[in-house]
């Protein structure tokens, strides 16, 4: 007897519950939480009516495991299961420290 294996299918279905990570750059506009940072994404969108480009900001908060990220460093933040009632993203790397 020989145990032969075949590989299987991925059906359409499976192969929909993929999930990308979603992942964000942004400054720290806040540390002073224990394990968490408040981070500040800034997008430039166009008025509908007026065509002029216009500032928005997003802020989330980020789960900071060893607490390195400080006031001011760019970071790159990455979409996560809920960790508590507003956190729902994760420190995964500090792009740049802040001028001291």
């Amino acid at each position: 007897m020989s145990a032969e294996t075949t590989p299987v299918q991925a059906t359409p279905a499976a192969a929909a519950k993929v999930r990308r990570t979603v992942t964000v750059d942004g400054v720290v506009i806040s540390s002073k939480m224990q394990k968490t940072i408040v981070v500040e994404m800034e997008r430039l969108e166009r008025h509908a009516k007026y065509g002029k480009y216009v500032r928005r900001h997003s802020r989330f908060k980020a789960h900071d495991e060893k607490g390195e990220a400080k006031e001011g460093d760019v970071v790159r933040i990455a979409q996560t299961r809920p960790l508590s009632k507003t956190k729902h993203w994760r420190l995964v790397e500090v792009l740049t420290r802040a001028k001291a």
